[in-house]
Parts: C-alpha cells; sequence; structure tokens
C-alpha cells in the first residue's frame, strides 16, 4: 500500500482529505502537532526519512480570518513560512518525488481583474488585511517551481484553493472565516430570538466558497494525476456571490426570518476573489457540490458537534 504523509491532518482540509474514500487506498500518516512539530527543521527531515513517504501533502498552517490576520501578521508570516519550506525542503533533501502544497487566493494581487488566472501571481501588491499569510503561501509555490526547475524527476505542484467551508471547519467568529462565522451567528440570532443580524461593510463584496469535502475530491485526483497536473491550478467553483446573498442562504437553510444591519465601519477586504477554473476543467476536474448542499451540511454538522 503506497503511503502518504498529510501536514494538518488535524485541520478542516486534512480531516475531509482523510475522509474521502480513496484515502482507503492508502496508508496515510497525519501526525498531530504534539507528534510532529513543523516548525523544527530536523525534526520535519528526521520524520520524512524515517517514514519514507511516497507522497506528500501539505495542507498545514496557521488560518484565520481578517480578524486574526490583522491581529497577528507575524505569526502569519513566520510561522507558515517556516512551515512551507521545512516540509518542502525535507521532503526534497530526502528524495520524495511527488508533493502537492495547497495555496491559496490570497497569492493574488489585491487590484488583479476578476476571474483570477494563475500567471496573475507576483504581479501586484497584496491585500494589505492578510498580506503575511499571502507572502508566505507565495515562498512556498516559489520553492516549489524551483525545485521542479532544479530537479527533472520533481513533481512538486500547487493547488490554490478559493474560500471554504464544511465538516470540520471553525465556527468562532474570531478564528473562523466567513462562511462558518456567518452559520455560526445566524443560529445564534435563532435561538437567541434576535430580531438583526449584522453585516461588516455594504456586503456587496463578493466571495467564492467551496464545500471542503470538493477541495479534498481535488487532493486526491491530484496525488494520482500528477503528472498530468498543472503546476499551479486554481481549484475552485468559477463563480461567485454578494456577502449578502451567503447571509441570506444561511438563513434560509438555517430558518431565521430577521433583518440584516450593515456596519459600514468595519473592514471588508478585497471587493472579489473569482477564481478562473479552466486550467482545473481542462485537467479535468469540477466542482462537485452546489452552495445550498454544502452549507446544509456544514450546518448539520454545526448543529451535531456544537450544538447536539
Amino acid at each position: 500500500m503506497p503511503r502518504l504523509l498529510l501536514t494538518g491532518g488535524q485541520g478542516m482540509v486534512g480531516q475531509n482529505i482523510r475522509a474521502h474514500h480513496q484515502a482507503k487506498s492508502w496508508e496515510i500518516l497525519a501526525p498531530t502537532s504534539t507528534e510532529l512539530d513543523l516548525t523544527d527543521e530536523h525534526l520535519v527531515r528526521a520524520y520524512i526519512k524515517a517514514n519514507k513517504p511516497d507522497v506528500v501533502v501539505h495542507a498545514a498552517g496557521r488560518v484565520g480570518g481578517i480578524q486574526a490576520n490583522m491581529a497577528h501578521p507575524v505569526d502569519f508570516l513566520d510561522v507558515n513560512n517556516v512551515i512551507g519550506r521545512n516540509v518542502i525542503m525535507s521532503a526534497w533533501a530526502e528524495g520524495v518525488r511527488d508533493l502537492i502544497n495547497l495555496g491559496s487566493t490570497c497569492m493574488y494581487p489585491a487590484a488583479a481583474p476578476n476571474p483570477l488566472s494563475e500567471d496573475m501571481i507576483l504581479t501586484g501588491p497584496l491585500e494589505p488585511t492578510n498580506e503575511g499569510y499571502a507572502l508566505a503561501k507565495i515562498m512556498a509555490m516559489r520553492l516549489c517551481n524551483y525545485i521542479n526547475r532544479e530537479d527533472a524527476g520533481a513533481r512538486f505542484k500547487t493547488l490554490i484553493p478559493c474560500n471554504l467551508f464544511g465538516p470540520h471547519d471553525k465556527f468562532d467568529p474570531k478564528h473562523s472565516h466567513l462562511l462558518p462565522a456567518i452559520i455560526h451567528k445566524v443560529h445564534q440570532a435563532k435561538i437567541d430570538k434576535q430580531s438583526t443580524v449584522e453585516i461588516w461593510g455594504d456586503g456587496t463584496a463578493q466571495r467564492e466558497f467551496m464545500y471542503a469535502p470538493d477541495l479534498a475530491d481535488a487532493v486526491w485526483c491530484a496525488v494520482t494525476d500528477i503528472e498530468a497536473l498543472p503546476e499551479l491550478t486554481n481549484i475552485g467553483l468559477g463563480q461567485d456571490h454578494t456577502i449578502n446573498h451567503y447571509y441570506a442562504e444561511v438563513a434560509r437553510v438555517i430558518g431565521w426570518t430577521g433583518d440584516f444591519v450593515h456596519d459600514l465601519t468595519r473592514p471588508v477586504g478585497m471587493k472579489q476573489k473569482l477564481c478562473d477554473t479552466s486550467r482545473a476543467q481542462e485537467w479535468g476536474w469540477r466542482a462537485p457540490t452546489s452552495l445550498r448542499t454544502g452549507i446544509e451540511e456544514t450546518y448539520k454538522f454545526y448543529c451535531e458537534r456544537y450544538i447536539g
């Protein structure tokens, strides 16, 4: 049975990768942070040397929404930069031929025209609210590119997922991304019989949110078809919605019938982040889950894990 090292195996993306049906055909090593400190280069290299994985999937990192990024820019740059370098360089040094690195749409310039195509990276300034995280992700992507350039036998590829939500997400607004935070806020509004829910900004900013199990599906397709996979590939829906739409859709799923109010003093980040998914489609992959189905399944998980 082939062996796969998965970093970040306890996070939302990692747990969905492990839950995918293709995981049954692999021996998956998913050490926790206490079992393997990814910020320690010597420990990471020793772990890879001892376990000899056939493939590495790098999904670990310090993640969070606008509030977390703005409050802890040092950690978002430094920790993610160190982890990315340690995993990628250690894998290469120990003879791993295949590696899937997960990037982020934060890597795209703030003023880049939408939809965002892969060749736009490094063509302009980044969004200030999450610049540190973006810089670390760009470094990891470039490191993979350079390894491929120097080593003809290496296949170090980067997937760039759009915003995600789904099972095993973080729902605390202090640490979560937009959609799980909306689920938490609207659920609380229903339970507390609140008549209004606040939306940051005017709600017209557009975002592309994909169900996390769909990213897991793309990762497994990449692992099993890494030769044909482009060096850099957006993984998303190719369509987006306004923040107001996400609030309204979550309210319909949860059954809350109050009103939304807008706080125009709050930061909202980039006006739009929509992936160009033509490269992924040419490779042969499309996201299979609708927004409504994804929200329903995520709300079910939220109720079972945090309420029930």
